[in-house]
């Protein structure tokens, strides 16, 4: 079970790299593909042993998911805050992978949404019924505090403290890769949140633009392709590291 686990870190890792690949490509305008999990998803069913990949990640990601889920469930600890303190950060960890091996499912399956389209849809639901402003408006800002915790784990390293970290140069890079991936990926899923809550306050759900929108929002700023590209070669690093990180990672029996 711990291999399957560890399969999810490097599934995860690959849609990531992709999504930074595209990003980048969006940037210096070679692609029109999707900048999020189901464009990238989408990039490898079309390549050569695709549909074996696409198959494999979802189960590789879900099998993770349910790893923490039940990591965070039995954890012990005699400190009581400390105890429930952990079962949330690896509930939180679970969710990612749980969201990216669902994703991975619907795309094998045939579904063909980006986050952008679903974001809308949602938002739209949303804010048509009474007090669904207040809602998305507090969904949005929760997500810019996520995206801000992700910012915090990779400029404190505090990432570190589940992985086995490599000695000497080795070490030195596996935690580079790690600290600019965290703080890549947290500025993107923070922009995400200012998204929603833009489209609350504007009562437009067409604001609400998901993971792909919010990648390209960047490519309309003032040297907005510079931004997007670092951004994209952050979400490359992010994914090298989870590659990596299924070797190192710990994983109580």
């Amino acid at each position: 079970m711990q291999g399957v686990a560890r399969a999810g870190f490097v599934a995860s890792g690959l849609v990531q790299v992709l999504i930074g690949v595209v990003a980048i490509e969006v940037a210096l305008h070679r692609s029109d593909s999707q900048p999020d999990q189901t464009g990238a998803l989408h990039d490898v069913a079309g390549a050569p042993g695709g549909p074996v990949v696409l198959w494999a990640a979802p189960v590789a990601s879900l099998a993770l998911g349910l790893w923490l889920v039940v990591a965070g469930v039995i954890a012990r600890n005699p400190d009581r805050k400390r105890r429930w303190s952990g079962r949330i950060r690896e509930w939180g960890r679970a969710l990612v992978y749980l969201v990216v091996g669902v994703e991975a499912l619907r795309v094998a399956l045939g579904a063909d949404a980006s986050s952008a389209r679903t974001s809308r849809t949602g938002s739209k639901d949303l804010l048509s019924v009474p007090g669904g402003a207040v809602v998305l408006a507090l969904l949005g800002a929760a997500v810019v505090v996520a995206g801000g915790v992700v910012v915090w784990l990779g400029i404190t390293k505090r990432f570190t403290r589940v992985v086995r970290v490599p000695r000497g140069r080795r070490g030195a890079a596996f935690v580079l890769l790690g600290r600019v991936g965290y703080i890549a990926r947290g500025v993107a899923v923070a922009v995400v949140g200012i998204l929603f809550v833009v489209a609350a306050f504007t009562l437009d759900p067409a604001k609400a633009a998901g993971l792909d929108g919010a990648l390209k929002s960047f490519a309309a700023l003032p040297s907005g392709e510079v931004v997007l590209v670092v951004l994209g070669l952050g979400w490359i690093a992010a994914g090298l590291f989870s590659v990596w990180r299924a070797k190192q990672a710990v994983l109580d029996d």
